[in-house]
């Protein structure tokens, strides 16, 4: 069986993907709305963990939707939320797709479904969808990527991301300027894979 992963180039999809290897065949999935070389970033990273990856463009009328609500909101958790909710329906319209993952863990808010967004999703599209680290807090995840990955970890701003948030930034940046952005989106720290540590591989 494959599994998609939806796949940011951070340490919590790609724990995830080797977490779900011992039963499915792994596909990494990055979503791209074309405004920055998301996809280029990802593909890097995937190469570092070993698995394929591809690239789906969803239509660029979801991030102009997410735009309108973070500004109307003034803070990101609801555009994330509705980006994440619509880049999995997309994927589970691929008639292929019978498994989705992503890499939220158990604390995480952002991005999240609601169960009932679950349920509605696997009976529209006829597909699984699984969170591996779902019953994994923060500190639990951390010990994981320290026995399975070499990662770079720092401000938002100033890592390699193929997230989400980074294209939103972006938009938000060409519309109303960097000063927007920072007003907009609190300070957090990143993840970027370096690359997979070689003991513990199959």
């Amino acid at each position: 069986m494959q599994v998609s992963v939806l796949f940011s180039g951070g340490k919590d999809s790609s724990l995830s993907a080797i977490l779900l290897e011992p039963f499915f065949e792994i596909e990494l999935v990055t979503c791209s709305f074309s405004l920055l070389p998301v996809g280029e970033v990802a593909s890097e990273a995937a190469e570092t963990l070993g698995f394929p990856h591809r690239v789906i463009r969803p239509d660029i009328s979801i991030l102009e939707k997410a735009y309108d609500i973070i500004m109307q909101d003034g803070f990101p958790k609801n555009a994330i939320n509705f980006i994440h909710k619509s880049v999995i329906e997309h994927l589970a319209s691929d008639e292929n797709t019978s498994f989705i993952a992503d890499g939220i863990r158990r604390d995480d808010r952002v991005p999240l479904l609601e169960h009932s967004q679950i349920r509605s999703i696997e009976d529209r599209f006829g597909v699984h969808y699984v969170c591996p680290l779902k019953g994994f807090g923060r500190a639990a995840v951390n010990e994981l990527v320290k026995e399975h990955l070499v990662i770079e970890e720092g401000l938002s701003e100033n890592v390699l991301k193929a997230d989400y948030e980074t294209e939103l930034r972006e938009l938000i940046k060409q519309r109303n300027g960097s000063e927007k952005v920072r007003d907009i989106f609190p300070t957090h720290v990143q993840s970027h894979i370096i690359e997979r540590k070689k003991a513990i591989m199959n």
